[in-house]
This record gives structure tokens, sequence and C-alpha cells, in this order.
């Protein structure tokens, strides 16, 4: 049966003007009139068929307002309300002001309404194929090209741009949610997985400050620049084994953390090693500061331990694995980590398998096979 006549709409032409307007009632039955914005007379149908589908889907508003506001416009929103501290880490900020510049420049000329997922994948190609650009005192030298992780962190900056405009209700949906990433990213975001004989290698090659913080997170979960890096002297219990973080990435990590006797021994021995700093990692060119980075030390103590490169921060992730592996239900081992959303205790979750096949080498293919027997004894 079709559709009453009241409900449709029409395109026509205006006098003194060659763009077609095109006439539609909105749900409550109000004439709305405007610009198609194009000569065309089937694309010109196919805006009107567009926004009668918008209409009844009760999100013509939303896709109107998406319309009114330019992209580059709604990334300087986002910068300035949804990316500075306190609602996400300093570094986030500064890395999404990094993106922001290449986005900007990408499509400033759109309305934010515009972006489809395949102007977004064309965008990823073409970086993929730019190459580093640094900047001199002779002008800019290119290097190698862009790596693929650094593209993606690109398209994951995006896709929380947009996150945010559909939670606005600027946008009906994601586009980002309809892009495949060009490249296959190998081991992107999977965790490493710490043995404790890598462990105990790490230990014996680190300074003592080092060897103290990876007891301290393996043992702890902490996250380490946000929490045992700036951390006093006066949040530490170690009568009652415990440990007061004021202050972390989201509000689920401000808590008390109970602590192991290894990582006790490991504030003891910092404690030890700073007796005059209000901070336990004091910085070495501020006495009155903490220190801020330990990735050139921790990249020479693996280069010594002769171990491949892995982040510091995969430390929280074998926490978090040995816990499930002790039989710690991922509920607990989730609440353990301080984290807010149980769906981030899936990347750690997933190092099992590695634990898994360590276990499989132990697999004896000739039980069957020994002098030992395993029958029902016969009675005669």
């Amino acid at each position: 049966m079709a559709r009453p006549r009241r409900y449709d709409g029409v395109v026509y032409s205006r006098p003194g003007t060659k763009i077609l307007w095109m006439s539609y009632p909105d749900r409550n039955g109000k004439r709305i009139r405007e610009s198609t914005l194009t000569q065309d007379w089937q694309e010109a149908n196919k805006k009107l068929r567009e926004r009668l589908l918008a209409r009844d889907d009760k999100v013509l508003e939303i896709i109107k307002k998406g319309e009114q506001l330019g992209f580059a416009q709604w990334v300087d929103f986002f910068l300035e309300n949804y990316s500075k501290p306190p609602l996400r880490a300093a570094k986030t900020h500064a890395a999404n002001l990094r993106v922001a510049k290449h986005l900007k420049s990408a499509f400033q000329s759109r309305k934010l309404a515009e972006l489809t997922a395949d102007e977004i994948e064309l965008y990823l190609r073409k970086r993929l194929r730019d190459r580093v650009r640094i900047k001199t005192t002779a002008g800019f030298i290119e290097r190698q090209e862009l790596k693929p992780a650094t593209v993606h962190q690109e398209l994951r900056v995006l896709r929380r741009m947009l996150n945010v405009a559909v939670k606005k209700k600027l946008l009906p949906a994601n586009p980002c949610a309809g892009v495949e990433f060009p490249v296959a990213l190998k081991g992107l975001f999977r965790p490493h997985y710490v043995t404790w004989s890598e462990q105990r290698k790490i230990e014996a090659h680190a300074p003592d400050y080092l060897r103290n913080i990876v007891r301290i997170i393996t043992e702890t979960g902490l996250r380490i620049y946000k929490e045992p890096m700036p951390m006093r002297r006066e949040q530490l219990d170690l009568e009652n084994a415990v440990l007061w973080i004021p202050d972390s990435k989201t509000p689920n990590g401000e808590a008390d953390v109970p602590l192991t006797p290894l990582a006790i021994e490991a504030f003891r021995d910092q404690l030890r090693l700073s007796p005059l700093s209000p901070f336990l990692f004091p910085s070495d060119g501020n006495p009155s500061g903490y220190q801020k980075s330990v990735k050139k030390v921790w990249c020479l103590t693996l280069r010594r331990a002769k171990i491949p490169y892995f982040r510091i921060y995969d430390l929280r992730s074998t926490y978090a694995t040995r816990l499930s592996a002790g039989g710690v239900a991922d509920e607990w081992v989730t609440q353990m980590l301080r984290q807010g959303d149980a769906k981030v205790f899936k990347k750690y979750s997933q190092m099992k398998l590695q634990m898994k096949r360590e276990a499989l080498i132990k697999l004896n293919r000739q039980a069957n096979e020994t002098h030992m027997s395993f029958d029902t004894a016969r009675v005669n």
C-alpha cells in the first residue's frame, strides 16, 4: 500500500535560481523547505529521500545540526572541552593536538555530517604513504615512511572525537565504524607477558631504583607514570601493607592498594635510596621534583639483559595475567587493576594464550608407553 501523499516531499525549482529546492513535512506535520544545494534532479531527489528517511528514524534534527557545524570547529571544541586535564592526561592531550593538525588539514573544508567512511579510508591510505618530516634550520627533512601504528593512532583519536559528537547528538552514527584499516598491524596492542626468569634477568641488569620499579609494578599493577613515579612517602603504610593512590587515570584508580611481601621489600629499599626527598623516586636534576621518565634506562637495561624490547607498561599487564593464572576470578582481577570498564581486562587475558603454549611444552607424548600401569587391578 502506498504511503499517503501528506507524508511525502517534493523537489521543485524556484524563480531566479538554478539550485533545486525540496519541501517535506516533519513528524509534526510542519512543512519544511530547504535547498538541495544541487542542480541535478536525481541528486536532489536522493537528498529528499535521505531527509525523509532521517525523519522516519527520528534523527533529522541531529543530521541538520551536524551539517551546520564545520569539522575543524568540532575538533577545536573537542580539544578544549574533552581532551585537556583533568578529563585526560597531559600526554593524551599532547597526542591529540598532534593528530588534530593532520585531521584539520585534511578535512577542514568539510562539514561534520559530511564526513564518510570512504573519505576516512582515503585519508589513512595517504598518511601511510607520507614520510616523517623533521624541522631543521635549513628546512624540513623527510625520513622513512610513517609507521602503521602512528597512522592507526590518528584513526583512534578521530574515532574518539566522532563518538563524542554522536553522544552530543550532532551525528546519527560514527563513520569510523565502517572503516577498515588498510594495513594489517602485527602485534599491535598485544601486551608482553614477562616470565619470572625474564624478570630476574631484568632486575640483575637494572639500577637499584629501576629494579624496585619492576618489582612494585609486577606486584601491585600500578600505572608507571601516573602512580608510582610521583608517589610521596606519606602514601605508604608498610606496617599495614597498604598503599594509598590519591590521583590516578580514572576515578576507580583512586583507592587503597594492598601490598605483597615482595612489594613491601621493594618500597623499603626505595625509601633507603631516597632518604631526603618527599618523593620515592626523586629527580636527579631537580631535588624537589620527581623523575618523569625511565624510557632511556629501560631500553638500556633490556639491551644489557639481551631481552627484546617491550613497553614497561606491560609489567602492569603481567600483574593481571599472574593474578588470572593463579585462579583469581576475572571480576576480581578487574577490581585489583582498578579499572572502570571490565572490557579493558580482555587485552590482559589474551596473554593467557602464551602461558597455555608454555604449558603445552610439558606435554608428555610417551605417557602411555611408560612401565607404570594405570589399569584397574584385576581380582583373581
